[in-house]
């Protein structure tokens, strides 16, 4: 099996969408979390702005939680990952319009 990312690492590249829109994906498989705690405001918002490179959640696997950041400068569309649920490497995390 391929080594997991580095902490930090982004995700393989947003994919483009029939709307313009970017998708920012999952870079392997584990829980994601939105925010850094429980209870802790979540690191972006639907209608909220992010720029590439800023935290956009946190991917827990093997037991490491490995910080995913945005590669897209945009606005938060639609946040399509479900916090504390599973996803699968390459799965959509957010929509981002970019500006």
């Amino acid at each position: 099996t391929a080594p997991a990312p580095a902490a930090g690492t982004a995700a393989p590249g947003p994919a483009t969408m029939d709307s313009g829109r970017r998708a920012v994906v999952a870079p392997l498989t584990g829980m994601f979390y939105l925010s850094p705690s429980p209870g802790a405001a979540p690191y972006v918002k639907v209608g909220g702005e992010v720029i590439a490179g800023q935290v956009i959640g946190l991917l827990e696997a093997m037991k490491l939680f490995n910080e995913i950041k945005s590669d897209v400068t945009g606005v938060v569309r639609r946040i399509v990952a479900e916090d504390g649920g599973l996803v699968k490497t390459h799965q959509v995390l957010i929509e981002v319009e970019p500006t």
